[in-house]
């Protein structure tokens, strides 16, 4: 390899080099990616045991049952109000049922899409296969 000090007639190079420049600038910038903290997405809350429905849970029904989410952050299996262990719960008991019923989903319209998110979550946990969201309908007026 030849090093060249200036233009083959031998006058000095007068242009700036600018390798260690852009060098320090890689390096700076990679220092300032490894300085950004790591983004968490998760929120760990410890929620209330609701003692009401523990003592008459509501029925699970062998060929359909509703979770439907109501806008007062309310989760309603069927009709009745539970809560997320107690939704759990009633998830374990319909999948012990010779065939599977079907679980229909259906959010109301200003219901809280963390709520949403969550219910979804635990429905997915459980291992449920038989999903369906239903009353879709409600929301082609927000999408106009």
């Amino acid at each position: 390899m030849a090093m060249s000090g200036g233009k083959e007639d031998g006058s000095p190079m007068m242009e700036m080099n600018t390798t260690p420049l852009i060098d320090v600038m890689l390096c700076l910038l990679i220092m300032f990616i490894m300085s950004i903290p790591v983004a968490t997405h998760s929120i760990d809350i410890d929620l209330p045991v609701n003692s009401q429905n523990q003592n008459n849970p509501p029925p699970v029904d062998p060929i359909r049952n509703k979770v439907v989410l109501t806008p007062q952050d309310e989760i309603l299996w069927n009709g009745t109000p539970v809560d997320g262990p107690g939704l759990v719960d009633l998830l374990a008991q319909s999948l012990r049922y010779e065939v599977e019923p079907e679980l229909q989903f259906q959010p109301e319209p200003s219901a809280s899409y963390e709520l949403s998110a969550r219910v979804l979550q635990i429905i997915k946990a459980s291992g449920v296969t038989k999903f369906g969201f239903v009353g879709n309908e409600q929301f082609r007026e927000f999408g106009k």
